[in-house]
């Protein structure tokens, strides 16, 4: 997975995390991406359906 640096994060904007309002899980390349997906396992039924759609939004952009 690609190093993300607390200044790098600080300037993704708030859309491009699977969850934007807390800004948890940045999806900015597959490695980011699938590690969100894992973390589903251990997130409650509504930050899964969050991880879910984004995922699947940036899947469809970024190809599997």
């Amino acid at each position: 997975m690609a190093k993300l640096t607390a200044k790098t994060r600080d300037k993704i904007p708030a859309k491009k995390f699977a969850n934007p309002k807390e800004r948890r899980f940045p999806l900015e390349d597959k490695a980011h991406i699938r590690a969100a997906e894992s973390y589903k396992r251990f997130a409650s039924p509504a930050e899964k359906q969050k991880i879910d759609a984004a995922a699947k939004k940036a899947f469809g952009k970024k190809g599997k």
